[in-house]
């Protein structure tokens, strides 16, 4: 187990290595100005030359590479001269939006693919089975940001002209203010997020549920008179989730590094609205910043997807 972990662990900071790689050359050798493109065009000359001298742009390349991976590891990710606050400070102003999102929708996509892909394969072809199927192909054909959009129209604007409040427009309140603020912001962008995916884990929990109660042990537990909620769960269930486990795994780590629809639907300033804003003022500092941290999260994910394939299915120790 732990060498297993280990191996997992320094391919995860390989990919971290060639991706830092690949981001210097984006943002530091291609630009023919680095330092012009990282202030933006409005920078004046004098804060061109600070950034100049500030990142020893006039240095080796491979010593440039190696102050930008050392100031990375110290978690110096650059200066966001658009707003002249450190891209660490905007990160740490979004992050925690972006966490409350994704966690929070994780749990509800989770919770209802899982049970609702375990009911049907426990009875396959029933009305339950094809209800379910209708559910999933309706959900996970529509656009997320459409889906959003519904969403407000009917638990905002309809509710609203009626009058009832339930839900607000948009925006965030942190936990700080309160759980009852905080839930009424988040309610409708976790429903958006976790319908959409929860269509998926339905579809893939079904299919690995129906494929695991095929096999030989399965039979055989059952012909050794254990209970059927037992075999479903602790024998079924169980090696049915790997491939839900893996797909859970890229899911969370791709939105941590920003669900850029939903945020923007529900006016949410999470990392994906910090993203896209910063590609429309070209701010480069808080690009690399969210480029890295999104890589650093979706590694970081896959690492966990590792241990939990581990804990579930002892065959992967051997691998």
């Amino acid at each position: 187990m732990l060498r297993f972990l280990i191996r997992r662990t320094a391919q995860g900071v390989i990919v971290l290595w060639l991706i830092t790689m690949f981001v210097f050359a984006l943002f530091y050798v291609v630009p023919s100005n680095v330092a012009r493109t990282l202030a933006g065009r409005q920078a004046s000359a004098q804060t061109v030359a600070l950034i100049q001298h500030r990142l020893g742009l006039d240095l080796p390349l491979w010593r440039q590479y190696l102050g930008f991976v050392g100031r990375a590891l110290h978690g110096d990710l650059g200066f966001d001269y658009y707003h002249q606050v450190p891209v660490t400070t905007v990160i740490a102003t979004a992050l925690p939006i972006t966490l409350s999102l994704v966690l929070g929708a994780a749990v509800l996509w989770l919770g209802i693919g899982v049970f609702n892909g375990v009911l049907s394969a426990i009875r396959p072809r029933s009305f339950v089975d094809r209800a379910l199927t209708v559910f999933s192909l309706f959900f996970y054909s529509m656009p997320s940001f459409l889906l959003g959009l519904l969403l407000l129209y009917f638990f905002y604007f309809q509710l609203t002209l009626a009058g009832i409040t339930l839900f607000p427009a948009g925006g965030y309140v942190p936990l700080s203010q309160g759980v009852g603020p905080w839930l009424d912001h988040m309610i409708l962008p976790w429903f958006t997020l976790a319908l959409v995916s929860a269509a998926i884990y339905t579809r893939l929990t079904r299919g690995s549920m129906l494929d695991v109660l095929g096999e030989d042990y399965i039979r055989t537990a059952r012909s050794k008179g254990i209970a059927e909620s037992r075999v479903i769960a602790r024998h079924g269930l169980r090696s049915a989730l790997t491939p839900v486990v893996t797909q859970f795994g890229i899911d969370l780590g791709a939105l941590l590094g920003g669900a850029v629809v939903t945020e923007t639907v529900f006016s949410l300033p999470g990392l994906g609205k910090a993203g896209i804003d910063a590609l429309n003022q070209q701010n480069q500092p808080v690009i690399i910043g969210i480029v890295l941290l999104a890589s650093a999260a979706i590694v970081v994910a896959n690492i966990a997807v590792d241990f939990v394939y581990a804990v579930l299915d002892p065959r992967v120790r051997l691998h």
